[in-house]
């Protein structure tokens, strides 16, 4: 059996090759040579015999595609290109040289390991030295094509220009949603839409005199409206997929990390055979306009979005970034597509942002979504159930219970009348104005235009009447409001409610210590009847959940796990199991909210007390289980399911699969959590699983 060189020779490196062809990496690896137990190429350009370390294998590779791919001929490539600056001189990786000019940098191609940020200034230097008007940037896993506008500004291009085309080639062409899915950044570069914000921060937004929220938020809240007007090519990629057996398959998945079904490069190859020529082209793009004409046609799009999704910004804001500034951030994100429809991509992004605005010190972050997934899956949502999260963050439990009422994610389609009235039973209350923005925006999408997400402090209750006499306020959430009013147990008191089900990731940071809110909360006093001093936030919560839900009802809270087992939180327990019947405890791992946190947390659930559905009892079986696979690795960074040959599977609707042991991700991943209550659920015979 023939040796395989290259994946021998970048085994312990920080090389990948997936952005590669298969054919491209065999083509190099037919032509490896052993010398004394090293490997050796003919190296295609310098025409001679070169050791193949990890960054050579990346070099000669890309060289191959620069002349099999793009068709440059190989008179025109150059390897370790000396470039000056001053008295020092230093060799670019790969240079291409003007068709017409032959001692003219055109293309400088930069390889490096393993992260963007390790070269890319020393591409744009090189680019600034010679003139160059393109650079790439690559480390074989990772390729980020560059046009050098001016000294400062380096913007994103899709792709460089083959032998035949010029610069303005690649800017002007016709992009569509099918373009968009093929050239999609986050799935070919292998990187998250935060790696990509955090880029233009340094690049760009940093420097820029605006918020930076604000900005990327607009950005954002622009194209999701852009990607919203294509959904008839969607439907049409979707259907087309489907003919190909490349969207839903069967029920039941192959055997875990076997499969071969679904893989991006799978989707990618069969989507260039779809004839687009009638398909709507995409208008958030930088085409070689003037930055002036851009920044106008973009604040166009800005403001039909605002009227379609009306709250999220006052009708008269504007986009604030300078022209050449909004130049830079729009080529930056043109390749991405955000409809993504479990939100993972977008959510991912605003907690990254909403962080810096100190949300994280609050001890609230964004909830995993498969950890919200398995919550939903437990709790069972049926139509015509309310629910409600009262500390909703960026809205991943409603939106997730909306999925599931539904029976489907974001389609990207009007929703039926009869789904719409399932939407508006779901509401999100949270204290944070802006991730409030966020997740109307959401839930504004998949609620086809309406939402009952609420900026209102959950345990200062006594004074949602205030916020609601403010007009402003009213204008926006008042709907949302009168719905949510109508929930109440006693017209006169927003105390308590009469929600089926309520799941919630409240902040379990800092200690509430104003004693007009501590006074409303029986776990506000010792056991002596005194009044606390503080009390930690999410201890209220518990009791203000509970209050919440009606007899019968469900709830499932994560908690930090200090409160299942700190001797000194008996009474916490004790004010718990007089309330509801304990069903399950699920342990999370350590690592499920890094990288914001390490805290180690629990999901409780919990059903409330019912003469019918819940009768009480004093001694009943609780299911307990504890994640051994969080889907995160020590870092933070999702850790995704790999198909047969080695590449990132796609579940049914073009996601990757983070893998983790919660649930089974829809036969993707083996039972998991979930799945192992859902069957102790039966066998108890519990009111929502009967």
């Amino acid at each position: 059996m023939e040796k395989k060189w290259l994946n021998e020779i970048l085994r312990d490196s920080n090389y990948d090759l997936s952005t590669f062809e298969n054919s491209e990496i065999t083509a190099i690896e037919k032509n490896v040579i052993e010398k004394k137990g090293k490997p050796y190429i003919n190296c295609i350009i310098r025409e001679k015999e070169v050791q193949l370390k990890p960054e050579e294998v990346v070099r000669q590779l890309y060289a191959v595609k620069l002349i099999n791919h793009y068709g440059y001929p190989k008179k025109r490539l150059r390897f370790e290109h000396p470039v000056k600056f001053g008295r020092e001189t230093k060799s670019a990786d790969i240079v291409v040289f003007d068709k017409d000019r032959p001692t003219v940098e055109y293309i400088i191609i930069e390889v490096k390991k393993p992260k963007l940020t390790d070269g890319k200034a020393q591409l744009r230097s090189y680019c600034n030295a010679t003139g160059a008007p393109i650079g790439v940037w690559t480390n074989g896993k990772q390729i980020s094509h560059y046009n050098r506008k001016d000294p400062n500004f380096f913007e994103d291009i899709s792709d460089i220009p083959n032998v035949d085309q010029t610069l303005a080639d690649i800017l002007q062409e016709r992009f569509t949603w099918r373009d968009l899915i093929i050239k999609d950044t986050l799935l070919n570069d292998r990187i998250t839409l935060k790696a990509k914000i955090e880029d233009m921060e340094n690049e760009v937004l940093a420097n820029a005199g605006v918020d930076v929220f604000e900005e990327v938020f607009k950005l954002i809240f622009t194209k999701l409206h852009d990607e919203t007007k294509s959904q008839q090519d969607r439907a049409v990629i979707n259907y087309f997929l489907k003919s190909k057996h490349l969207a839903p398959i069967a029920e039941k998945a192959a055997a875990y990390g076997k499969s071969k079904e679904r893989s991006f490069d799978e989707i990618k190859e069969a989507l260039r055979q779809v004839d687009d020529s009638a398909f709507r082209v995409l208008e958030f793009r930088n085409t070689g306009q003037t930055d002036a004409q851009l920044k106008a046609k973009i604040q166009r799009l800005f403001d039909e979005a605002k009227k379609k999704w009306p709250g999220v910004f006052p009708d008269e804001s504007k986009i604030d970034l300078s022209p050449s500034h909004l130049s830079i951030c729009v080529s930056s994100l043109q390749n991405i597509k955000l409809f993504n429809s479990n939100l993972q991509v977008i959510d991912e992004a605003f907690e990254y942002l909403v962080s810096k605005s100190a949300k994280g010190e609050k001890g609230q972050y964004f909830t995993p979504r498969h950890v919200i997934d398995m919550c939903v899956k437990m709790l069972n949502p049926q139509r015509g159930e309310y629910m409600i999260d009262t500390a909703s963050g960026s809205c991943g439990f409603t939106v997730h219970t909306i999925f599931q009422l539904t029976g489907h994610l974001f389609e990207n389609t009007e929703i039926s009348s009869e789904e719409k009235e399932d939407v508006l039973k779901v509401f999100g209350i949270d204290f944070d104005e802006k991730v409030v923005r966020v997740a109307r925006t959401l839930n504004l999408i998949a609620g086809d235009g309406e939402t009952n997400v609420l900026h209102l402090n959950t345990l200062d209750y006594d004074r949602w009447n205030d916020k609601a006499e403010n007009t402003d306020w009213r204008d926006t959430y008042g709907a949302g409001f009168k719905r949510l009013d109508a929930l109440k147990k006693d017209r006169k008191s927003n105390k308590e409610f009469l929600f089926d089900i309520l799941m919630a990731n409240p902040p379990f940071a800092g200690d509430i210590k104003e004693s007009n809110i501590i006074h409303k909360y029986d776990l506000g006093f010792n056991e002596k009847k005194k009044p606390k001093s503080k009390v930690g936030r999410d201890i209220l919560f518990i009791e203000r959940n509970l209050d919440f839900i009606k007899p019968g009802g469900r709830l499932a809270i994560v908690l930090p796990q200090g409160r299942f087992n700190n001797t000194s939180d008996k009474a916490i327990r004790e004010f718990i199991a007089d309330k509801a019947r304990i069903l399950a405890v699920v342990g999370l791992h350590g690592n499920t909210f890094k990288p914001h946190t390490g805290t180690k947390t629990s999901v409780l659930f919990l059903q409330k007390w019912d003469a019918k559905l819940c009768p009480k009892k004093d001694d009943y079986p609780i299911f307990f289980a504890v994640s051994e696979k969080s889907g995160k690795d020590n870092s933070g960074d999702y850790v995704y399911l790999k198909n047969g040959d080695g590449k990132n599977k796609l579940d049914k609707y073009g996601h990757l699969i983070v893998d983790h042991d919660l649930h089974n991700h829809k036969g993707e991943l083996p039972d998991g959590i979930a799945e192992a209550f859902i069957d102790w659920a039966k066998k108890e015979k519990l009111s929502f699983w009967k």
